[in-house]
């Protein structure tokens, strides 16, 4: 019967009947199957007839794994191990051609990286037909996908690799606030949703391997990627980073998380060509900016890993075998493969000058424990230097082999081997930013916001206020919010438009820009800074005479595209331009000024902080940006989110982070100090780690620590109440710290251990509950191993790294 039905369609379709049934019909891709290699069972992926144990899905994986390789040649192999980036990137053809034939990849390939996503129209490139709609995608990755399966000698199918760090990195994909952003919602099921449609969304068009999620701690405010981290501390990122990627291989498809490692906080927090020279000691390292990675790979089990172009102690990552065998396979037992960040091969030679030559590089590399190669030029340039090397017995072919072995690892395990083309393009359509995914999306923008002020609860507005001016450089600003790496060609609505839609129809809302994100000097007026003057001067004067007619003034400050991201970090934390001078003669006129920022870092607006009565901190909100900031100004919902990172009063206390070891971040000495007195700099941060207000109270109570005394090893429960004292509905952020009271090493004054996002309705109360386990307890000795040493432990909980309710202890016995 499924033969007649089959015949009965092509023939409709005016295509040749096949001669049996088949997992796939030809309106899954855009040309014409090869029926004879598609079975109902398996596929003849080496097109020699009969069912290999590579082609058997009830092998093992290993098995698979080592029949396939047996077959393979060296041309086979190295190609294995390198990216082609997708269409208008590096190969010009979104579809195959019968040049295909006489290219590198004509012996296959690793991945093919960000086909057709839309990131060729995103910079102004000549973009393909077959973006959108998305069962358009499916078709077009289908019919690379086939090519791969039908005309190189093995089959051997390529992973589709893209980025999902706000979202899939698609034309018209759900878009999500930046990744700073979902750190500031503390909220481990959001994440996981968040995970959950990126990789729904990213399967659905034919995607298998994303480069998220992001595991880089946010330490130096000055890096300007520091907007695609969930926060400054290893345990909010980590267990938010367990939930996205274990969400989205959930769905089937591989994540790799980035970058590894130490990336994130290059000396001076410089970005674009330096990005290098971490300084950080060997204890930090493991306990801080490694303990994210860690803990995806031995809790989710993550495929990939991306390793980054930095150095540490002076070796490079990406020819590290300290860092790519010993410690990621060997130590935390990563199984799949390592893809360098795009031009960390070619720095071992060009920057960090350990490699004699590029094909030194490729050599250190690969026994470094790197699989895939990935840069923005042809692979040959790989290939042909990796193939000499083996022709000139320079590397050992074994190498080869078990870097083949985990790239095959991976394409067994998503199933490559078993589905390699997407069934029923249609569906797509209706999977791509979908009304649950937007939802999800609201809802993210929405518990990101943080409310850092509320003097005289200035804040919710009234809806019914007769007139509002809204002002500032990003009141209309959307770009903020379409990143490269993630959804481009969608829509987001502006806090003007937000606010309009928010508040009643005889409120006047008025509009003026105020002044721009920059000026046309910078960055060179933060050292050399003038009053504004021309056009700068009147765009203050027109914001000020229209702020004098309103009842209240809202201000749209903070950050753009150019001012924070991938290669644009900073020496100043001030907000760029004339953008406080703009508040300041705002406030002049004796209006109420609401200052809400947009924004990727921290920012020092100490003079909005003491003389603005309020401030909301919105980051950069996504699609749903204008429609989030107007719920929280006009009451529509209630903040509840809490800062990820720490903000410092002055650039000049950077490094200023939690967690921080005992007096590092103390003030200066006082009263005949005999190590020294002075009052001459500035302390204290400006908001602290954790930090967040709400338009109601909660209060604290009954703790209860379980048991009391422990021996290594044992679990200890931790129980509090939480209660909604005001009169709103809302959502805490409960937040659990250990102190190690005293330690046979310097340990951080207090470590994050657990924390809980809850909702609770006016008047209401809920019990959290905390599990401390072993690891929460070890730290690194003197011969850096892993212990719980015996001794007295303090148990905090709070709504703030420093706003700290509740205090206990427990203690852990000889």
């Amino acid at each position: 019967m499924r033969n007649l039905i089959i015949f009965s369609v092509l023939t409709l379709l005016g295509m040749p009947a096949l001669a049996h049934a088949q997992p796939y019909d030809n309106d899954v891709v855009l040309s014409q199957i090869n029926a004879e290699l598609y079975h109902d069972t398996w596929i003849d992926f080496n097109k020699n007839g009969k069912k290999d144990v590579y082609e058997n899905s009830q092998a093992t994986i290993e098995d698979r794994i080592e029949d396939l390789l047996a077959q393979m040649n060296v041309d086979e192999k190295t190609c294995q191990l390198v990216t082609l980036y997708g269409y208008n990137r590096v190969v010009k053809d979104d579809l195959p051609t019968a040049a295909w034939k006489s290219k590198v990849w004509k012996d296959g390939l690793a991945n093919i990286d960000e086909h057709i996503n839309g990131i060729a129209g995103h910079q102004n490139k000549k973009e393909s037909k077959y973006v959108w709609p998305p069962s358009s995608h499916v078709r077009a990755l289908n019919e690379v996908q086939r090519w791969f399966v039908e005309e190189t000698r093995l089959g051997i199918p390529v992973d589709f690799t893209n980025e999902g760090i706000r979202g899939l990195c698609h034309h018209r994909a759900t878009n999500f606030p930046a990744q700073v952003g979902i750190g500031a919602t503390w909220d481990k099921e959001l994440v996981a949703q968040i995970g959950k449609v990126t990789a729904t969304e990213g399967k659905s068009l034919g995607y298998t391997n994303l480069y998220s999620p992001i595991l880089d701690l946010a330490r130096d405010p000055r890096w300007g990627r520091v907007v695609e981290c969930y926060g400054e501390d290893p345990v909010l990122v980590a267990t938010l980073g367990i939930e996205q990627a274990k969400a989205i291989q959930s769905v089937g498809i591989t994540s790799s998380p980035k970058h590894y490692a130490v990336y994130s906080i290059p000396k001076g927090g410089r970005d674009g060509q330096a990005r290098t020279d971490p300084h950080v000691a060997p204890r930090e390292m493991r306990q801080m900016f490694l303990h994210p990675f860690e803990q995806v790979v031995r809790k989710v089990g993550v495929m990939g890993i991306m390793s980054s172009y930095n150095d540490y102690d002076g070796v490079p990552v990406s020819g590290s075998q300290y860092m790519m065998i010993d410690l990621l396979r060997d130590e935390f037992g990563f199984k799949g493969y390592v893809v360098s960040d795009s031009d960390a091969v070619k720095f071992l030679h060009s920057k960090h000058r350990v490699a004699r030559s590029a094909k030194e590089a490729v050599k250190q590399f690969l026994e470094g424990g790197g699989n895939v190669r990935t840069e923005f030029n042809a692979p040959e340039n790989f290939v042909g230097p990796l193939r000499e090397l083996i022709a000139d017995g320079d590397i050992d072919m074994d190498l080869i082999d078990d870097r083949v072995r985990d790239v095959l690892r991976v394409k067994f395990t998503v199933g490559l081997f078993d589905t390699p083309l997407r069934r029923d393009p249609q569906q797509a359509d209706g999977a791509i930013r979908n009304k649950t995914h937007r939802d999800i999306a609201l809802r993210a923008a929405q518990e990101s916001m943080v409310l850092l002020k509320n003097q005289n609860d200035l804040l919710p507005l009234s809806k019914n206020c007769g007139s509002i001016l809204v002002c500032g450089p990003n009141a209309t600003a959307i770009e903020h919010s379409v990143s490269r790496y993630g959804p481009t060609g969608g829509e987001v609505i502006s806090v003007l438009d937000g606010i309009r839609q928010a508040v009643s129809k005889e409120t006047q809302v008025h509009y003026a820009k105020g002044c721009e994100i920059f000026d046309d000097r910078w960055p060179e007026s933060e050292i050399f800074p003038e009053p504004p003057s021309g056009k700068d001067a009147e765009m203050i004067a027109e914001a000020v005479e229209m702020a004098k007619n309103a009842e209240v003034v809202v201000a749209v400050l903070g950050e753009s595209e150019k001012t924070v991201g991938e290669g644009v970090s900073r020496t100043d934390l001030n907000l760029t331009g004339y953008q406080r001078e703009l508040v300041q003669a705002l406030h002049a006129t004796g209006k109420p000024v609401v200052v809400v920022l947009i924004n990727g870092r921290a920012l020092t607006i100490n003079w909005i902080d003491r003389y603005v009565p309020a401030i909301v901190e919105a980051w950069f909100p996504g699609e749903w940006c204008g429609r989030a900031v107007g719920d929280v100004l006009f009451g529509n919902y209630n903040p509840g989110g809490k800062l990820p990172v720490t903000f410092p009063r002055t650039v000049g206390q950077v490094p200023h982070n939690f967690p921080f070891k005992p007096g590092s971040q103390a003030e200066q000495g006082r009263n005949g100090d005999p190590n020294g007195v002075g009052n001459s700099r500035i302390t204290g941060e400006l908001y602290p780690f954790g930090y967040g207000l709400s338009y109601t109270t909660f209060e604290y109570s009954d703790l209860e620590i379980s048991p009391a005394v422990i021996t290594p090893g044992d679990a200890v429960r931790v129980n509090c109440q939480i209660t909604n004292t005001g009169d709103r509905d809302g959502d805490e952020i409960a937040q659990l710290y250990l102190r190690d009271n005293f330690s046979s090493v310097t340990t951080y004054d207090t470590m994050l251990r657990g924390f809980e996002r809850v909702s609770l309705k006016a008047g209401e109360s809920k019990t959290i509950s905390f599990q401390l386990e072993e690891s929460d307890m070890q730290l690194l000795d003197r011969e850096m191993r892993r212990v719980v040493e015996p001794g007295d432990f303090t148990v905090r909980i709070g709504s703030s790294s420093t706003s700290i309710h509740l205090e206990g202890g427990f203690s852990v016995a000889e």
